[in-house]
């Protein structure tokens, strides 16, 4: 079966204090779903369990990343979490407390049944 695209949704989050990647990772989760209702499903005779929900981490240090900590903070669907190289570390102007960005990909998909 193939997979159909529906969506694709991109957000940010930030740890300003503690270059706590995967508290980044969460909040950039959080920052691309929290503005997204999807109700379109239901047309096609799929539930919100039916989806496919794949998420692409990016910080600097991915191996700091608890992915399925960050899975959590999808509600639905069977979800796949993987983190990559990227995001963004600003040095800090006193002592050793940079900030962390990570930027985060959600893509939706469905089944198309063929």
């Amino acid at each position: 079966m193939t997979r159909v695209r529906c969506i694709t949704e991109m957000g940010m989050g930030v740890d300003v204090h503690g270059r706590d990647a995967t508290k980044a990772a969460k909040r950039a989760v959080s920052d691309a779903i929290r503005h997204s209702s999807l109700g379109f499903f239901r047309m096609f005779g799929k539930t919100a369990n039916d989806m496919f929900v794949d998420v692409t981490i990016a910080v600097p240090n991915p191996e700091a990343v608890d992915t399925d900590a960050v899975a959590r903070e999808l509600p639905y669907g069977t979800k796949t979490v993987k983190a990559i190289a990227g995001g963004l570390e600003i040095p800090s102007d006193v002592g050793n407390d940079p900030i962390l960005i990570a930027n985060a990909a959600v893509i939706v998909s469905f089944d198309d049944g063929k």
